[in-house]
């Protein structure tokens, strides 16, 4: 009879921490592993900010961004690897600290990790294998042309001989730095496109990964803050009498605009402090918030004087010329953020140093945060970056880090904070909420001559640009609110896109795909209405709108329709719907299929979906499927259930068991199609979510027949929309 022996996470992590993780060494740990990587960066061959070779070969290959589950602890080091002809098996992959050499690339957020580091990377590899080159050129006597480069070796072909990198890197160090170094012919690669299993999955796997909330120092104790429950409210008074008395809780202090902290020597008996903690609050005036009243505001802002990204030709002079004129409202609602990792930070505040860990997608903003907290200058502040368990965009705030870093200055000890669940829901940074009003004309020919798309939602800008005056930003223009509408498929000559800016108490920040979420499940909505009320098919609408001007539009639709089988017979009581989008600056394209049933109870089950991509030069197939199954997924929780509701000034979720999540068994079959593109590539990880919500919104629209211009898809709204089914052309209002 075989026994177990129970071992605490702690133990059983000093433990896997021990273990090798399969052939990479992940240099994160707590940043003693970074702080090695430098010292031996200065004694091997480091010609640029990015990698350094040792004597042994070993390969140190520094990544600036956060690994929250995207991959960049993989494609990064690709990147560099392909330029380098490196032996992947001998790759570090060393987390940066936040330094003023990678001021130009710290920050993880907008899919834009592989992005705007693609270049710099292959340079980077580039200029290292060219000095090893002429290394070995020199060494051997031979013309630098007839060497070349394998698997972290520099070879000569003609006599056979084959000097491993590590043996070069004394003689590369001499040499001076070339300064554009030739790039690989994509014909050549042997890293890049090819599916390279993540280096991070070991670590992950056996234990030895660390994640923020992972972090043990010593002399560490954790702590948790209660605070008012309706957005800004303050403290009146409190007692901390029965908390002090709880077993374990060492100091009970307030906070400035916090609230109230419990530090103890563990998280649960901070926990348990809290519960007994008597706070008197004053919950001030915005107490008379609620979800209602939230829905009123912003229809009454709908008629607002707007602020206007783009205006062309004359689209109220064109709507009345219109044979046909359309006008609906969409709606969608706050969303929390909920990563598996709620959102915590561990600081040591000393009288002339500061030290942060913690799950950052800006670390670099945290350090400036983190001296305005401590009068300390940024270069006695050091931060590292764990693992994230997951980001989502919540973790790009440091709402929670400048708690701990005040905390921990407060109390003179290191410091865990940790928002619990309930926590980091009910102060979340939501995603706005919002209202889109979208009309249409066309003329006597069918032809779309005019589209307005007007938006009502709370600015992000407004929280994120500290220091500035409300009446400075209502002058300026939310580009968050704006920009996506731009990069629909459709054309028309009177082309209008608006923002009104309506602001509440609800703390609102970057949730994935920003507000592309929101203006995609309009517009593609919105569209496929036209589709129905023309009698056309939704998705030869949708291409005879595109027309020529956008073949990557075209190309991604017509690829997911192919592959979803659009036009073919469904199962009986199924039915599909279909959105297109071209995301953000970075301009990946999407196009997903849905293939989806609908209960008598209003239940919707998603079956099956599609998407083709198009996201330029690709890095690693098998991380781009693996975003793009990751933001259908997280679009979909959004799409059927997700919603944030306020009553009386507060939050009224607080765990998953009512703001729920994708369950397993409601997940349904995806299907991912990477369409080949030479173009520099252009984000993942974001781009997949946009077009989910509208895809079954429309393909639940043809199942019913009955337009839903409201999320989420719950199945009280689409019981209600099957009472009320009509004709889809009366759905859509003459103007």
């Amino acid at each position: 009879m075989s026994s177990v022996m129970k071992v605490s996470r702690r133990e059983f992590l000093a433990v896997a921490g021990a273990s090798a993780a399969g052939a990479l060494v992940l240099r994160a740990r707590v940043g003693e592993g970074a702080t090695r990587a430098h010292a031996e960066a200065s004694a091997s061959f480091s010609p640029n900010i990015w990698l350094s070779i040792s004597t042994t070969g070993e390969t140190n290959i520094w990544v600036a961004k956060a690994e929250m589950g995207q991959g960049v602890y993989t494609a990064l080091p690709m990147i560099v690897a392909e330029e380098l002809d490196a032996d992947f098996s001998q790759v570090r992959v060393v987390q940066a600290l936040v330094e003023p050499r990678f001021a130009a690339f710290l920050g993880t957020g907008g899919s834009s990790s592989v992005m705007t580091s693609f270049e710099p990377l292959r340079q980077a590899g580039a200029t290292a294998r060219a000095m090893l080159l002429a290394a070995a050129a020199d060494a051997w006597n031979v013309p630098m042309a007839e060497c070349g480069t394998e698997s972290g070796a520099v070879i000569h072909a003609k006599s056979g001989r084959r000097a491993p990198y590590g043996t070069l890197v004394e003689a590369a160090s001499r040499l001076p730095v070339p300064g554009t170094p030739a790039l690989k012919n994509p014909g050549m690669f042997r890293f890049l496109g090819k599916k390279i299993a993540r280096l991070d999955t070991p670590a992950k796997i056996d234990g030895s990964a660390v994640y923020g909330i992972d972090v043990r120092t010593p002399g560490l104790l954790f702590a948790v803050i209660a605070r008012c429950p309706v957005y800004g409210g303050s403290m009146k008074s409190f007692d901390g009498t029965r908390a002090k008395a709880v077993e374990g809780v060492r100091y009970v202090t307030p906070l400035a605009d916090a609230g109230v902290a419990v530090v103890g020597e563990t998280t649960w008996a901070a926990l348990e402090g809290r519960r007994a903690l008597e706070i008197q609050w004053n919950e001030g005036p915005n107490v008379r918030w609620s979800s209602e009243e939230i829905a009123r505001f912003l229809e009454q802002q709908s008629a607002q004087p707007a602020m206007r990204d783009r205006d062309d030709g004359n689209v109220d002079e064109a709507l009345n010329a219109c044979r046909r004129k359309f006008a609906v409202t969409y709606a969608t609602p706050f969303l929390a953020h909920s990563p598996i990792e709620p959102v915590n930070t561990t600081a040591y505040v000393q009288r002339d140093t500061c030290e942060i860990w913690g799950p950052l997608q800006y670390a670099d903003g945290v350090q400036q945060e983190a001296a305005r907290v401590t009068g300390l200058a940024p270069s006695a502040i050091t931060v590292h970056t764990t693992f994230l368990g997951c980001g989502l965009g919540r973790k790009a705030e440091s709402d929670f880090a400048t708690d701990a870093i005040l905390l921990a200055k407060t109390i003179g000890r290191p410091v865990q904070l940790l928002y619990s669940r309930e926590d980091d829901i009910a102060y979340d940074h939501f995603r706005p909420a919002s209202r889109h009003l979208m009309r249409a004309g066309f003329d006597a020919d069918g032809r779309l001559t005019a589209w307005s798309h007007r938006i009502v939602a709370p600015s992000l800008r407004q929280q994120w640009e500290w220091g500035r005056k409300a009446e400075d930003i209502q002058r300026g223009l939310d580009k968050w609110a704006t920009e996506p509408p731009n990069h629909v498929a459709y054309r028309a000559p009177n082309f209008r896109v608006e923002y009104v800016m309506a602001q509440t108490p609800v703390p609102v920040g970057a949730w994935r795909s920003i507000y592309a979420s929101q203006t995609a499940f309009a517009d593609e909505c919105f569209v496929d209405e036209l589709a129905v009320a023309f009698g056309r098919d939704p998705v030869v609408f949708r291409l005879e709108l595109i027309g020529q001007t956008s073949p990557l539009h075209r190309s991604v639709l017509e690829r997911a329709a192919r592959e979803a089988g659009w036009g073919r017979p469904l199962p009986k009581g199924r039915s599909r719907g279909v959105a297109v989008y071209r995301y953000g600056a970075n301009s990946t394209y999407v196009a997903e299929v849905a293939e989806v049933s609908v209960e008598p109870n209003g239940q919707v089950r998603v079956h099956r979906v599609v998407c083709a991509v198009d996201c330029g030069t690709v890095v690693n197939p098998g991380i781009i499927e693996a975003q793009i199954e990751g933001g259908i997924l997280y679009g979909l929780s959004a799409a059927l259930s997700g919603e944030i509701t306020f009553a009386r000034g507060r939050c009224q979720q607080s765990n998953f068991h009512d703001a729920a999540l994708l369950r397993f068994s409601e997940a349904p079959a995806i299907e991912v199609h990477i369409l080949k593109n030479d173009r520099p590539p252009t984000g993942i990880g974001e781009p997949s979510v946009p077009p989910i919500a509208p895809a079954v919104a429309n393909a639940v629209s043809a199942a019913i027949g009955h337009r839903i211009r409201e999320l989420p898809l719950t199945p009280a709204r689409v019981a209600a929309a099957m009472k009320q089914a009509k004709n889809e052309a009366e759905a859509c209002v003459l103007v």
